[in-house]
């Protein structure tokens, strides 16, 4: 592709591509093409300037090398990309803003006074239908306060007002619908599915393909804690299955042979094959966007103050508007009050508020389901920390297998594989990882696989009992013992390492050692969330105590519990809630979901478990734990907001008031001022509370 290069300084280059201006998607595919470029930070294409700006951290020259090699015939975009594009809305609402603007001004230098007023007119009916329309609902409404005001207006002949009225108002509806809009879908693509791999159904067992390769009417398996990759019925099996992502309700429902299920929703419990009915792309996105416009979680409770505090003010802007009339007989201080309210700006300004932060949080990978969640985060006093994939590293390995049974390392590694590869968490992957680089393939060797949530997984291989797990699941539950003369051997495992432990017919077969190293930034984290403020820090974990102390000597942690199981991460959260504490859990994987539930806001890693992901009810990326101190600080920053936007709507309009009853502000300064300070917070609201300058 032939480019110019327009301006270049280090680590950040702005190129223009050899064509007038790009559709959007061409300018989506240029945008994905430059993102898959591991040297590339950050990019912004402009599809009207066929101009892209590109943050780097490679050499210049390996950049230019990229771009030139770009093709739009020869590259292949997931349809995905174009999905969750939102160029196209983004183009829609500012071109109608500077239509609006554009014609709102064009029309005072064309149009003749006579058919300007006839134009006004004519508009001011709208908002007089609109302003009956709230009566229906036995509530009077700002829509009303509008109605009023706009007619005052024109019937005192001060036609210019009435049009100013209009003309902002006009814009702050836009703008609001505008950034409503943009943040309901970005937070529903966060939500969106993004399920690579599935089990398929064939004659030969079970094969793990692409979930792009799906059809209507294969069948899929999907076991305890994975998600519902497609609409479909189940033809084998039942679960229990959590549907809170598309139908709200917060029990999981029984499905069995004959029902249907869908896409988005996880499985508590059980085990199903469903007989796909709807692939990808089948209204998925729609239900989710439609789910989180009509969810209360949206609303945090100052959010929820401010606006049936607009509510009832309504009344009393109209009742001091008439007795300001009946004391002074001025029409004019009469009109100054009416067009003054506060309803109007408190309804905007909050809504947008707490949509601008959802929508910034997401810039860092944090994707919130409502505003409420912000307010619990920025309230909280205590956080508790899962240690698997949380604190550590969301990518175990394998180090070593010791065989204790004298089978080969690599055949007992293929089998644990064979079983892990099925269940989501960090360190079966691990297995499975160790077992697919040393080439060791296998056949579906095992029976129905039973998975215990937080302890193993049971199963058959070859007529022999197999289990997989932890300690206390392997050797106290099921009773394995080790085998003769084997004994000096379990006693030198390093306790460096995770173990987890590999038995056949009861006896120990393998333990295979697991490193799990700390994330690098976690100490810096931990002491960044006490500068936030959080008074408890509490790591939990399944390990032993050896292992736990470990880790949370080296996190900095001084309050942690070894050896728990996921009903006593649970019990802690809800003792902690009884005491008066705010209290958020973090953490990746099923055994996480009880706690997750139990707090005020539950945080899941990106990558954990689909079930721990649909029940938190904030996700942020497993890349950097470092979010967990941006999630406090936007959540703080939200808060200060709207309070400020509180005290600064109340302040100013009063004022605006007391200066119309005096009669130092006419009608028309009043409801200019009015509708341009509402406007300038709605604007202001949308601004980043974490200035790029200032980010970590």
């Amino acid at each position: 592709m032939k480019f110019t290069i327009k301006h270049d300084i280090k680590g950040r280059m702005r190129i223009h591509l050899a064509m007038k201006r790009m559709t959007f998607k061409e300018a989506d595919s240029f945008e994905y093409y430059l993102n898959c470029y591991d040297g590339i930070k950050k990019v912004k294409v402009y599809e009207r300037t066929a101009d892209a700006v590109v943050y780097y951290n490679c050499s210049r020259r390996e950049i230019i090398d990229y771009v030139r090699k770009f093709s739009f015939k020869k590259l292949q975009v997931p349809e995905k990309v174009f999905e969750c594009s939102s160029r196209e809305l983004e183009a829609k609402y500012s071109e109608k803003i500077i239509t609006d603007i554009v014609l709102h001004y064009g029309k005072r230098l064309i149009l003749p006074l006579c058919v300007r007023r006839v134009w006004v007119i004519v508009k001011m009916l709208f908002y007089i239908l609109r302003g009956l329309k709230t009566l229906k609902n036995k509530r009077l409404q700002v829509e009303l306060l509008d109605a009023i005001a706009i007619t005052a207006a024109v019937l005192s002949g001060d036609y210019n007002t009435a049009s100013s009225i209009m003309f902002l108002l006009k814009i702050g509806d836009t703008l609001e619908d505008w950034t409503h809009k943009r943040s309901i879908d970005d937070l529903a693509r966060q939500m969106s599915l993004n399920i690579d791999k599935v089990w398929l159904v064939t004659d030969t067992g079970e094969v793990q393909v692409n979930s792009s390769d799906i059809e209507c009417g294969d069948e899929v398996v999907v076991r305890m804690g994975n998600m519902i990759p497609f609409d479909g019925e189940v033809s084998r099996g039942e679960a229990m299955v959590n549907q809170a992502s598309m139908t709200g309700e917060s029990e999981a429902v029984c499905k069995s042979v004959g029902m249907s299920v869908f896409a988005g929703t996880v499985i508590e419990e059980g085990e199903i094959t469903i007989k796909v009915t709807q692939t990808e792309g089948c209204g998925r996105f729609d239900k989710i966007v439609k789910m989180i416009e009509e969810s209360e979680k949206l609303k945090s409770s100052l959010e929820s103050k401010a606006e049936r505090l607009a509510d009832k003010l309504v009344p009393y802007t109209l009742v001091g508007s008439g007795l300001t009339w009946l004391i002074s007989r001025n029409v004019q201080k009469s009109l100054s009050v009416l067009m003054v309210d506060y309803s109007c700006a408190l309804k905007m300004a909050m809504p947008i508020s707490v949509l601008s932060a959802i929508k910034e949080a997401s810039e860092y990978g944090i994707t919130v389901k409502g505003g409420r969640f912000l307010e619990a985060v920025a309230e909280a006093d205590t956080i508790v920390l899962d240690k698997t994939g949380t604190l550590t590293k969301a990518q175990p390995t394998v180090v070593k297998v010791v065989s204790f049974n004298g089978e080969s390392e690599d055949e007992l590694l293929r089998e644990a594989a064979c079983l892990e590869e099925h269940f989501p968490h960090s360190v079966a992957r691990a297995v499975v990882d160790a077992a697919e680089k040393k080439g060791l393939l296998h056949e579906e060797m095992h029976a129905d696989v039973d998975y215990i949530v937080a302890h193993g997984i049971a199963s058959t291989i070859n007529k022999e009992k197999v289990v997989i797990g932890s300690y206390h699941f392997v050797m106290e539950d099921e009773g394995v013992v080790i085998p003769n003369g084997k004994k000096k051997q379990f006693d030198s495992l390093p306790d460096e390492y995770s173990h987890l432990y590999f038995a056949k017919n009861g006896k120990l077969a393998a333990c295979i050692l697991i490193e799990d190293p700390m994330r690098e930034e976690v100490k810096e984290v931990i002491e960044g969330l006490r500068n936030e403020g959080f008074e408890h820090i509490v790591m939990m974990t399944g390990d032993s105590e050896r292992t736990a102390k470990k880790i949370a000597s080296e996190a900095g942690i001084t309050e942690y519990y070894a050896e728990v199981l996921p009903e006593d991460k649970a019990g802690y959260v809800e003792r902690a809630k009884a005491e008066g504490r705010k209290v958020i859990m973090v953490g990746d994987g099923i055994n996480d979901s009880p706690a997750l539930s139990a707090s005020d806001a539950g945080i899941a890693i990106s990558d954990g478990a689909e079930i721990a992901r649909q029940i938190a009810d904030i996700t942020i990326s497993s890349s950097n734990l470092e979010s967990l101190v941006i999630l406090r600080r936007i959540s703080s920053l939200l808060m200060k907001r709207i309070k400020f936007n509180y005290r600064t709507i109340v302040g100013f309009n009063t004022a605006l008031i007391g200066l119309g009853i005096a009669g130092v502000l006419p009608p028309a300064t009043s409801a200019l001022l009015h509708n341009s300070s509402t406007l300038a917070l709605g604007l202001k609201s949308m601004t980043k509370l974490i200035p790029e300058n200032k980010e970590k």
